[in-house]
């Protein structure tokens, strides 16, 4: 099931800040963090998961911390400042985190934020930051790579494509993902409509999907967290007719069941997606993707196997690659997702990645790295 590679690790989980985990509101790294713990756990490893208030990992342990929710930085520009809510959870989480650091191997960060990665120098535990977006920030472009400098191999990726919109990423880990491939049942005749899955904000690119729909004449099933309502409904006041079917944000036992039975996946970002989990769900579930070569999505989908890539925002090329998806074997998008993007391969990459830090950090912590010290260059400032 899982393998037996050495030394159990206590690791130190923080979750990204702008939602509690279950709620939605973190996207795809709500659903990595909770199931890589899970397999962690599996192999025996203690993990302690912090979180917001609410947060809930079925089987996993989980520190809730009160306080105001951090803004995602996709609804900030690249030059916004650096900035905290008055009684920020992200700054409670990393108190708590500076106070249990000591009796853990590994703290792991998922919190795509400066905080975090300002404050890696002075933990006396190593930081291990997984990146879940592509560059979204100045600020935060800049401290990334000034830790990426000063403590090399800490920060990973999901993706090529997704490390490159970083400067000096060329020491980053590109880690994929996983799912447990046990709770997705294969669909071998799915239903005449199309799919769409992903936080309803104006980044995702709906529109296009819902313009697919429309000049198919096939309903669009709508699954997601309603993020942005004022986004959602100029969707609908502009869909011309299009039959747009909103399913809710669902647990996967109920998404997996609903979007086995969909003809195709539609993924249609306007920005660089990192990797795209709902990717390897359709796949997983035999239901081939069409997606704009963009981003994650295009590192994964086999174009003319198990999906088509199109031009990035061409809608008219997006609808001539879904009116064609069933000449694609449904059977060979279920055997990418069992030999990619299985969960135990996603555990094996992120424990050797794990043990690699661990491998190299002797340095004692607790006071600031300063220009010079051994090999490890200079404190990452807020500047970089």
């Amino acid at each position: 099931m899982t393998r037996d590679a050495g030394a159990r690790l206590r690791l130190l989980v923080l979750s990204t800040p702008v939602g509690p985990l279950g709620s939605g509101l973190g996207g795809g790294v709500e659903l990595t963090l909770a199931t890589l713990a899970r397999e962690l756990l599996l192999r025996g490893h203690t993990v302690r998961v912090v979180a917001p208030a609410g947060s809930i990992v079925p089987d996993v342990p989980v520190v809730g911390i009160a306080g105001d929710l951090q803004v995602p930085a996709q609804g900030q520009g690249r030059a916004a400042p650096v900035g905290l809510p008055p009684a920020s959870v992200l700054a409670a989480m990393w108190e708590y985190a500076r106070e249990a650091a000591e009796a853990h191997d590994v703290v792991v960060n998922f919190a795509y934020d400066w905080l975090p990665l300002y404050l890696t120098p002075f933990l006396r535990r190593p930081v291990a930051h997984f990146v879940s977006m592509s560059s979204l920030s100045d600020a935060m472009d800049r401290i990334l790579d000034a830790v990426g400098r000063c403590f090399p191999g800490t920060i990973a990726a999901y993706t090529r494509t997704q490390a490159a919109t970083f400067r000096g990423s060329h020491g980053w880990r590109c880690l994929g993902s996983g799912i447990d491939l046990r709770q997705y049942g294969f669909c071998a005749e799915p239903d005449a409509a199309l799919a769409w899955v992903g936080r309803i904000s104006p980044e995702k690119g709906l529109e296009d999907a819902v313009a697919v729909a429309r000049r198919l004449g096939l309903p669009l099933r709508v699954f997601g967290k309603r993020e942005d309502e004022a986004y959602w409904g100029r969707v609908l006041g502009a869909a011309g007719g299009a039959r747009i079917e909103y399913q809710g944000f669902l647990p996967t036992c109920e998404l997996q069941r609903r979007l086995g039975r969909c003809r195709a996946l539609l993924v249609t970002p306007r920005w660089v997606e990192a990797f795209g989990l709902v990717v390897i769900e359709a796949l997983a579930c035999g239901v081939p993707v069409v997606a704009y070569r963009r981003g994650g999505p295009a590192e994964i989908v086999r174009d003319g196997r198990t999906g088509w890539l199109v031009p990035p925002d061409d809608v008219s090329a997006l609808v001539a690659a879904a009116a064609r998806v069933s000449t694609l074997d449904r059977r060979e998008c279920r055997r990418q997702a069992e030999s990619e993007f299985s969960l135990v391969a996603f555990g094996d990459r992120f424990e050797d990645w794990l043990r690699a830090i661990l491998a190299v950090s002797r340095v004692p912590r607790g006071r600031p790295v300063r220009g010079g010290a051994a090999r490890r260059g200079p404190r990452p400032s807020p500047g970089g």
